[in-house]
Order: structure tokens, then sequence, then C-alpha cells
């Protein structure tokens, strides 16, 4: 069935079997974490036929990434054309416990990120076929308002900059680079870098505060 939030108007697919028959349930959005009641539906009520996207598509619940998480639960987006390397950064992704969807065109990705504001998203530069300058993922994510950019920790992969590279990260307006040939200690280099992403931030919240409590 479909859920819709009615604090953020995020919506969600649930499937029916993991509701208790003929009983209602609380859920935390996974989007703006509000608590969301959810009554489960009758066996002999029609299923949701669903409704227009944002961009006129018709409505598909398959192509939401998650039906739902779990409170707390970190999500991550994974925009690799190369099979080996998508199956490497999504397992090692698992391993560091996220829950982890996969887009294999831009279309899908910016279809994935219209239900659900992910903690992570790891893309290459030439995803679907496109450049670094050109790429509709880092576009739409370039343009997003600063307080929800600030949530998403952007990961770029590529062959033209070297892993780590602040400035060239700061140009590309991601969190930090991987170069291609460092993929096999991509989870090594990952926790690092959003380990410090992490400290920045709280020293940045932390120093806000302060300068609020003495305006």
């Amino acid at each position: 069935m479909e859920v819709q939030c009615d604090s953020c108007q995020a919506r969600f697919n649930v499937p029916d079997e993991k509701l208790p028959a003929g009983k209602s349930v609380s859920a935390a959005c996974p989007n703006c974490k509000h608590k969301i009641k959810i009554e489960a539906p009758s066996p002999y009520d029609d299923p949701a036929s669903g409704g227009d996207g944002e961009d006129g598509d018709q409505y598909d619940a398959a192509e939401k990434p998650f039906d739902f998480v779990e409170e707390d639960a970190l999500t991550a987006l994974v925009c690799e054309d190369d099979p080996a390397v998508r199956e490497k950064i999504k397992s090692t992704l698992v391993l560091m416990e996220y829950n982890v969807s996969v887009a294999g065109t831009t279309r899908e990705a910016l279809k994935r990120m219209r239900y659900h504001n992910y903690e992570l998203v790891v893309i290459n530069e030439s995803f679907d076929h496109s450049s670094a300058d050109t790429n509709g993922v880092l576009v739409f994510l370039e343009r997003l308002p600063m307080t929800t950019r600030r949530n998403i920790f952007v990961c770029l992969i590529g062959a033209r900059y070297r892993t780590m590279d602040h400035m060239m990260a700061f140009n590309k307006s991601v969190n930090m680079i991987i170069n291609a040939k460092n993929i096999d200690e991509f989870g090594k280099i990952l926790s690092t870098g959003i380990t410090d992403n992490d400290l920045f931030y709280r020293i940045y919240r932390d120093t806000l505060r302060s300068i609020q409590g003495y305006a």
C-alpha cells in the first residue's frame, strides 16, 4: 500500500504482507522522522493504483528506493556503470550497515532521490555516459537547498582527480573524491572522509550555537 507522510508529504510503498492484518501501526518517516500512522488494508481492498509523478510520468512504486527503513537507519545511493566496481561499492556499504539502492541511469537516480533523502550518494563522474561537468545527478545535488545538501555526503569516483583532493572536491561541489585506482580501499577512504565531515559539522554547529547564544 502507498503511505504519505502528512508532515513532509513524502510518499512510500509498504508491502501489505509487512503489516499486521486488521491493526494500525506507527513508523518513523524515513525522510523527516515524523511518526506516520499506517492503517492495515482490508484483505478485500484493491491495491492503490498510484498517481502522477512531478514530471508527469505514471507513478511506479517500484521506483521507490525502500519500502520502509528503521528509524535512524543509514541509506545510500550508488550511481556506477561498471558492474564489478558497483558490486564492490555496494558490498562495502552493506558491511558499513547502509541500506543501499542502485540507479542504472540518471533518470532513475533522480526519481529515487525524489522519494528519499539519502545520507550518502556515491557517483562516478562518467555515470550514464556523462562527464563530471554535465552529470545530471551532480547538477541536481548542487542545486539543492543548503539545509538539505548539508545532510548528504557525496563521494565522487573518477579517473581524473587524486583521492582526497579537497580543493577539487570543493570545485566539484562534492564532499570527497576517490580515484578509481583506489577503489579496493573504498571502505577505508570513505570512512575517513565521513568521519572528517562529521567532525567539521559538529564544530560548525557548536560554533553556530555559541554565536547565537551571544546574539
